[in-house]
C-alpha cells in the first residue's frame, strides 16, 4: 500500500518546491506537476509532488489524517 500526504507549497526553485506537511517543511520535486503554484495544495508520495488538490479535498485528508492520530493515541 502506497501513501500520499497533502502539502502547502510555500516557495518554488526551478523544478523543486519548499512544502509545508502539518508544520514540518521538506523540499519536493515538481517535476510531475510543473503548474502547481504557491498557495496550491500537493500530493505528495516519495518526495514528488504527483498530483495538484483544491483545498477543501486537501483540508478533509488532512483532518482525517488527525482524526486517525487522535484514535491511536486514545487506543
Amino acid at each position: 500500500m502506497c501513501l500520499a500526504i497533502p502539502a502547502l507549497v510555500k516557495s518554488i526553485e526551478g523544478q523543486e518546491a519548499e512544502a509545508d506537511m502539518g508544520g514540518i517543511s521538506r523540499r519536493i520535486s515538481l517535476w510531475l506537476t510543473p503548474e502547481a503554484k504557491v498557495g496550491d495544495y500537493v500530493l505528495i508520495h516519495t518526495g514528488y509532488a504527483i498530483s495538484v488538490l483544491d483545498q477543501e479535498e486537501a483540508e478533509e485528508t488532512l483532518r482525517l489524517f488527525e482524526e486517525i492520530q487522535a484514535m491511536e493515541e486514545a487506543a
